[in-house]
C-alpha cells in the first residue's frame, strides 16, 4: 500500500507567478542553462543512429550491436552484415504527462506537477525546429486530455499553459483515474511513425505490492520501445524516501483516499519506511530498465536543468562508445 503525506503548499518558485510568467521562466532556464545541447545532426534527447535506412555493411565484432543485424543481406552474401541508418532531422515527440493526485505532492521548491511541467519544456523547447511536431496525452483526475502532434512554439506554449491550469483535486474522489498502462496505450496508437516518446510520471500508479510482481504498464513501455527512442522521467518528492521526525502525522493516499495515523518518533518506523521507499524505488527502476526505456530521475529539490545537463551528456558518451565498452553487442 503506498503511504504519502498530506499534500503541501511549496515554498516561492512557479507556484506563486502567473502562468505566462511561468512560462517565461520555464523558456528561460532552457534557453541559458539546456540550449546548445542538441545542436548538430541528433535532433533527440536521447542520441542514437537514427531510423532511416542507408544501405548495409559488414559486421564487426566488438563495435556493432546484433540488434542492427540485417539478415536478409546476411543470407543472400553468407556474411555478416549490419544495417547502417541516418541521424532523423525531423522529429515527432510524444508526451504522456501524469497529473494523478499523487503527482500534486511536495515539500521543496517545487511539487511534483510542477516539476513534470519544467520536464515537459525542456523536451519542448529542446527537440523544437523545422520539421518537428510534439503532441501527447495528460491524464488529469477528470479525464484524459489529448494533443495532437503539432510543430510550432505556438503549439508548445499552448500545451505547456494546459498543464499548469490542469485541474487539482481537493480531495479523494470516487471516480475512477486513468491509469498509465491506458495512457500508454493511447501514446502507441497515436504514434504510428517513428520517434521519441516521453513518460513523465511518478510509475507509482499499477505498481504492485510484490516487488517481484510486474507493474501493469511495463508490457505496454516495453513495445512503445521496440519502435520509438523511450525516455521515462521519474518524479519523485524527498518525503516520499524518509520519514521526517515530526510526531503524530496523518498520511492519506489521495488516489485511494485512505488515511493512516503514524507516529513519526519511532526510529524503527523511520528505518522500515525508508527501506520500503528505496524497494519501491529500486522496483520502478528494475521495471523500466525491462522495457528497454531510458531512465531519467528528477527530484522537487535538486536542480532539474542540471539534471537534465548530465542525463544528456550520459547518453552522449554512452552513444559514442563501442559496444564492447558498454557491456557487450545485446
Amino acid at each position: 500500500m503506498r503511504r504519502r503525506d498530506a499534500p503541501t503548499l511549496a515554498e516561492p518558485g512557479l507556484a506563486d507567478l502567473a502562468p505566462d510568467q511561468r512560462l517565461r521562466r520555464l523558456e528561460l532556464t532552457v534557453t541559458r542553462r539546456l540550449d546548445g545541447l542538441l545542436h548538430g545532426q541528433y535532433r533527440g534527447l536521447l542520441p542514437g543512429p537514427g531510423s532511416e535506412a542507408a544501405g548495409s555493411r559488414e559486421y564487426r565484432p566488438g563495435e556493432d550491436e546484433v540488434r542492427r543485424m540485417d539478415w536478409a543481406v546476411t543470407a543472400r552474401t553468407t556474411v555478416p552484415h549490419v544495417r547502417e541508418v541516418d541521424a532523423d532531422r525531423e522529429l515527432t515527440t510524444w508526451l504522456l504527462v501524469d497529473a494523478s493526485p499523487s503527482m500534486e505532492y511536495g515539500t521543496a521548491t517545487l511539487d511534483k506537477r510542477e516539476l513534470a511541467v519544467a520536464a515537459v519544456a525542456a523536451v519542448g523547447f529542446l527537440t523544437a525546429g523545422v520539421g518537428n511536431r510534439l503532441g501527447g496525452q495528460v491524464l488529469t483526475p477528470d479525464g484524459v486530455r489529448r494533443f495532437p502532434a503539432r510543430g510550432g512554439r505556438t503549439h508548445l506554449l499552448g500545451l505547456l499553459r494546459a498543464l499548469l491550469g490542469a485541474p487539482r483535486t481537493d480531495g479523494y474522489r470516487e471516480k475512477p483515474l486513468p491509469a498509465l498502462h491506458d495512457g500508454l496505450d493511447g501514446i502507441q496508437r497515436m504514434a504510428t511513425r517513428r520517434g521519441l516518446v516521453v513518460v513523465v510520471s511518478d510509475f507509482l500508479d499499477g505498481l504492485p505490492d510484490d516487488p517481484d510482481a510486474v507493474p501493469a504498464w511495463e508490457a505496454v513501455l516495453r513495445r512503445l520501445a521496440v519502435r520509438h527512442q523511450v525516455l521515462a522521467v521519474e518524479v519523485t518528492d524527498p518525503r516520499e524516501l524518509e520519514l521526517p521526525d515530526v510526531g503524530l502525522v496523518t498520511l492519506v493516499d489521495p488516489e485511494t483516499g485512505s488515511h493512516r495515523e503514524v507516529w513519526t518518533g519511532d526510529p524503527g518506523l523511520r528505518e522500515r519506511y525508508a527501506q520500503a521507499a528505496v524497494a519501491q524505488r529500486d522496483q520502478v527502476r528494475d521495471a523500466l530498465r525491462r522495457s528497454g526505456a531510458t531512465h531519467l530521475a528528477l527530484r522537487t529539490d535538486r536542480d532539474w536543468s542540471a539534471d537534465i545537463v548530465r542525463h544528456v551528456h550520459a547518453q552522449r558518451r554512452l552513444a559514442a562508445a563501442p559496444a564492447a565498452a558498454r557491456g557487450g553487442a545485446a
